[in-house]
This record gives C-alpha cells, structure tokens and sequence, in this order.
C-alpha cells in the first residue's frame, strides 16, 4: 500500500450549489460523474469529486491502496470498519478506480481507492 493521498471527496447536501461554491472560490472545473449523483473535480494537483444528499456533509480523504480487497482485509483486521457495498460500475472503475469508505478504529472517516489500471 502506498499511502499517499489519491483522491478527495466532498459530502454535501446539494452538489450543484457545491461546484458552484468551490468552483468560484477555488476555479476547480466540475464534470458530471456517470451515475449522475455528482461531480468529478480537477484541481492543480489532487483529484477529486462530490456528491449529494450526505448526511455526515464531510469531506473525505482517499488514500491510494495497490490492491482494494487486501487493503479492507487490512482495516478489519486492525480494528476498523468498512462501510457500504462496492457500487462503482465499469464505466466508473475504468475512469477513476475503486473506492471504498472506511472508518478506522476510533471511528474516524477515510477512504481507500484503487486507481484505474494504466
């Protein structure tokens, strides 16, 4: 596992009102994601996105894993949990990778993604 954050990801109530927000503060470009719930983010230097109808409305860090399966292995096996299905499609997994939310043993958010193969 690498380690290196890979990817954020905003939680917020409406992400229209978002990408207006953080697109006028920041000049981050937004592009509709294919499940059509959010927006993929470019920013100078990290990737990231933001979806909707997030009732923790928090941000999230991704760090990268080499492999999705061993790095949740991993988490349980250390105390934390893994939250929620693995619900990426194709077109999704080819264009930004796998993720998956996680918590770790003291119950704080992060996430573990798994690039997109080169």
């Amino acid at each position: 596992m690498a380690g290196e954050i890979s990817f954020f990801e905003l939680g917020v109530d409406d992400p229209v009102k978002a990408r207006t927000f953080y697109g006028n503060l920041f000049g981050w470009t937004f592009e509709e994601v294919p499940t059509g719930t959010g927006f993929a983010i470019t920013t100078p230097s990290v990737p990231g996105g933001v979806h909707g109808a997030d009732a923790e409305a928090t941000p999230y860090l991704f760090f990268k894993v080499d492999d999705l399966e061993e790095a949740l292995e991993r988490i349980v096996e250390l105390g934390g949990t893994v939250e929620g299905p693995d619900t990426e499609g194709e077109e999704s997994v080819a264009r930004f990778g796998r993720f998956r939310f996680c918590r770790d043993d003291q119950g704080s958010p992060f996430g573990v993604h798994q690039p997109p193969a080169s």
